[in-house]
């Protein structure tokens, strides 16, 4: 299966740039390629109310949901702000993305 070409990883730092979690940061731990969606550690937390099952008890369990893709972006620790991304050719021939602004590398 070929996956989309996404500006954001699995494990990337980014920032919320619009909705209810505006301005904040955090750690991508999901990327669900089919919706165009990430779950960002920490980020758009909702409430869900459970049925138990087995060992796990039921009740209200806050998780946190998908945000549009569209809505993030790769936050530069050098810059300190959320930036666009280029794709750079390194001396060996391998593609890494770097900060448009600085040239920090995201892919370490």
């Amino acid at each position: 299966m070929l996956g989309k070409n996404l500006h954001v990883k699995k494990g990337d730092t980014v920032m919320v740039v619009t909705g209810k979690d505006k301005n904040k940061t955090g750690k991508i731990i999901q990327i669900l390629s089919k919706k165009d969606g990430v779950v960002v550690e920490g980020l758009n937390i909702v409430k869900r109310h459970t049925r138990a099952r087995g060992n796990e008890a039921g009740g209200i369990v806050e998780k946190e949901a998908p945000l549009h893709i569209s809505n993030v972006m790769v936050y530069c620790g050098k810059c300190k702000k959320p930036v666009r991304t280029r794709t750079s050719v390194l001396e060996d021939g391998k593609k890494t993305r770097v900060c448009v602004k600085c040239g920090e590398s995201f892919d370490k």
